[in-house]
């Protein structure tokens, strides 16, 4: 599509010019992963602004990488520091534009090109919103899905195909596989991980309430250990069982013979509560199980939005490669960084590198480990 440019225009100025639609992409995709994790429209107000004193700043002091290295780092207003993340989407996201076109142009074309763009703009959206807050949002995971479905069959190219509906069709095996794949994780993982036992050698406080009122997350309190109630109920039938030794309802003095907590409520005495009708449940406790969850749900829809854009192949591999360096940093926190296992760790990072891997070089690493595989099986 693009052959008969001059070498200057293909070699030089369509780089340059990928890699500057990528910063100002990425300057765009900082306002998403702020705005959306805390509820705010990524549309209104229409002009970013400073996080700390929310003045929206104008176009001339807007200019990706630019702005911040200019400024060193400082809101012109209130002088406050710019978290350098801000450059670093910039920088990563133009990288990573000019990197997929070098890469692919000449495998799928124009069109791909862009398609394999905004997968990169979901990836590295996806990544710091749930470093941040441990969730990656239906509005990527499902809308990106619905966006990777409509390219496979508008880009058959994406799956290496020529026709619209095998290219279609490839893509739709491919969410599937992702999502089931990953589900199954999420049920193995739930059987093999599924529960944090604390043991206290006194009868310990506890607490489950919402004290920043009915827009924040309900709280549960256990001792030292806090947990917000999203973290602990995955599914409605999850259940947090406590060894209750006195127990309050907002405050009262409540007579018990047994108390547990699900997804959807308290059950007392056996008998359903509504959690609307109690603002405060509070007492003592011996012992506590914590229901979680090896992976969350973002995680499985998530793996299907990559599935849709790049193949069923794919989804094997990003959770292969995922589970591989999630391993590796889950034991670095535990030896070298002395943290406690039940920390929790965000699995999307790891899943987006894989899903990069997989765009670069990842048919080649695949086919090279499964060549290995089968070399060893033949020799056992």
């Amino acid at each position: 599509m693009l052959q008969g440019y001059p070498d200057i225009v293909m070699n030089w100025v369509l780089p340059a010019f990928a890699f500057a639609i990528g910063a100002s992409i990425g300057s765009f995709l900082n306002v998403v992963i702020y705005r959306i994790p805390n509820g705010l429209s990524v549309n209104e107000p229409r002009r970013s602004f400073c996080p700390k004193c929310e003045t929206q700043i104008p176009m001339r002091y807007n200019i990706p990488l630019i702005t911040w290295l200019w400024l060193r780092g400082k809101c012109k207003w209130c002088n406050e520091p710019i978290a350098f993340r801000y450059f670093m989407v910039e920088l990563l996201t133009g990288i990573l534009f000019l990197a997929i076109w070098i890469h692919a142009i000449n495998g799928v074309g124009l069109f791909g090109v862009i398609a394999l763009w905004v997968l990169a703009s979901l990836l590295v959206s996806a990544t710091f919103i749930d470093f941040d807050h441990f969730i990656i949002p239906d509005s990527i995971t499902i809308g990106g899905t619905v966006v990777g479905l409509i390219a496979s069959f508008a880009i058959p190219a994406l799956h290496d195909q020529s026709i619209w509906w095998k290219g279609g069709v490839q893509g739709i095996i491919g969410a599937a596989v992702g999502f089931a794949l990953i589900w199954m994780v999420v049920l193995l993982g739930k059987l093999a991980f599924g529960k944090i036992k604390h043991d206290f050698d006194e009868p310990t406080d506890f607490s489950i309430s919402q004290p920043g009122g009915e827009e924040e997350p309900i709280l549960i309190q256990l001792g030292e250990h806090e947990y917000e109630w999203g973290e602990v109920f995955f599914r409605k039938w999850d259940r947090l069982e406590m060894d209750v030794v006195e127990l309050q309802f907002d405050d009262s003095d409540v007579e018990f013979e047994t108390f547990t907590v699900v997804g959807d409520g308290f059950e007392l005495n056996s008998e359903p509560v509504d959690i609307e009708s109690v603002k405060k449940v509070s007492g003592k406790i011996n012992s506590a199980v914590v229901p979680r969850e090896a992976m969350g749900f973002g995680d499985v829809k998530f793996v299907a939005m990559i599935g849709a854009f790049l193949g069923w192949q794919s989804t094997l591999f990003v959770l292969f490669v995922a589970s591989i360096v999630g391993a590796i940093v889950g034991l670095i926190q535990k030896f070298i960084v002395r943290e406690e296992w039940a920390r929790p760790l965000p699995f999307g990072p790891y899943l987006a590198l894989g899903a990069f891997l997989w765009i670069f070089t990842g048919p080649a690493i695949w086919i090279w480990y499964l060549g290995l595989l089968r070399g060893a099986m033949k020799q056992g």
